[in-house]
């Protein structure tokens, strides 16, 4: 089997959800099923937050800046194709926070076109050739107003200013022929699931659906499920942390991922009106560790293995936790109700939107 590398590029306005996003493809995209995630760090915030570089002060212009920029961009990208073709897996996807393109929302068209020619040697025709796909996230100023936040310690744009930057830097990437436009015409977790979406049409593999129930079944034989639909089992521990904000509930998770451990930390934000939406952002175990001191004190954390196949055309998804041998939670994701279940998989009654059966109620239960 050829190797298949896909590179997908995320850009838009600030705070738009592409450290959510990432969270997410890192997730989908387990080395369990074959395949290896690369991320490329958004440049200009390393650089400013690492290394102290400040064009928006009085550090240096916005053009020199751009020397920096270009130049660690086109090293990581090139880097980035080299572990490509050496990694083990078959199947690799490489995500860009940003690429190239995105400089051009701060200086002039022929202000880039010469500094990118002269820093990397390159056209502008040449860079965009080097990518399969640019998801855009329109800015959450755009629309969603209400999450618009500055989680991000190297941005402080107002509200005003993110919606300019969003306009200019969409200007930036029209000229790419492959360029998804994710807006915030429902809501914020839609808006994640339209974009993973869109990656899957990209790689050629079929798409999740949108539906999603949820069923507390009998437990299955799982080694039939392995043999007959090549179920791959993930183990994961969620943990919920002390409230600070009455509004925002939060919590890590660490899960397996071939034979490396990913930790991730989420926040579930709630409205007065009933809205709800997830951020969430990959952290490292020292993060995830310091995290675990802030653990709810009433709440135990909850181990489980997550089963993930494909039947009749629908995602299957079956939770098998360490305090119940007799019993599962399984997901369904499928945009057809007549699609039916594996006949290794008894269901006793559906649970979706039950709150017995939310994570956090097992965390307190650890029963089911």
């Amino acid at each position: 089997m050829s190797k298949k590398i896909v590179r997908v590029v995320l850009t838009g306005g600030p705070a738009a959800g592409k450290t959510t996003l990432i969270s997410r493809i890192l997730k989908e995209f387990k080395q369990d099923d074959g395949w290896r995630v690369i991320t490329i760090p958004e440049t200009v915030t390393e650089l400013i937050s690492g290394f102290g570089i400040n064009p928006f002060g009085v550090c240096m212009s916005m053009l020199k800046f751009q020397d920096f920029v270009i130049a660690d961009q086109v090293h990581k990208e090139k880097l980035a194709l080299e572990a490509a073709e050496v990694v083990p897996e078959d199947k690799v996807l490489i995500v860009y926070d940003r690429a190239l393109l995105d400089d051009k929302a701060y200086i002039s068209d022929e202000d880039f076109a010469e500094t990118l020619m002269r820093v990397a040697g390159k056209t502008e025709a040449q860079v965009l050739a080097g990518y399969d796909a640019v998801l855009y996230l329109v800015t959450c100023a755009k629309g969603a107003e209400f999450a618009y936040n500055l989680g991000n310690a190297a941005r402080s744009e107002s509200i005003e200013y993110a919606r300019e930057l969003d306009d200019r830097t969409l200007r930036a990437w029209s000229g790419y022929p492959n360029l998804r436009i994710i807006d915030n015409s429902v809501n914020f977790e839609d808006k994640i699931n339209r974009a993973i979406r869109e990656i899957y049409r990209v790689i050629g593999e079929p798409e999740p659906m949108v539906k999603k129930r949820k069923y507390l079944v009998a437990m299955p034989d799982i080694q039939s499920l392995r043999e007959h639909y090549g179920a791959v089992g993930v183990d994961m521990v969620q943990t919920y942390l002390c409230m600070t904000n009455p509004t925002i509930e939060r919590r890590l998770r660490c899960q397996e991922n071939g034979g490396e451990k990913l930790y991730f930390y989420t926040e579930k934000h709630f409205r007065a009106d009933g809205d709800k939406w997830d951020t969430e952002r990959p952290i490292t175990e020292k993060e995830y560790n310091q995290y675990l001191l802030e653990a709810d004190p009433s709440l135990q954390s909850v181990s489980k293995t997550k089963y993930r196949f494909i039947h009749d055309s629908s995602r299957f998804e079956i939770d098998v936790y360490p305090f119940s041998t007799e019993r599962a939670i399984m997901f369904h994701y499928s945009d057809n109700d007549d699609r039916g279940v594996p006949p290794e998989v008894e269901i006793i009654r559906e649970v979706t939107g039950d709150p017995a059966y939310k994570n956090k109620q097992l965390a307190k239960a650890q029963k089911l």
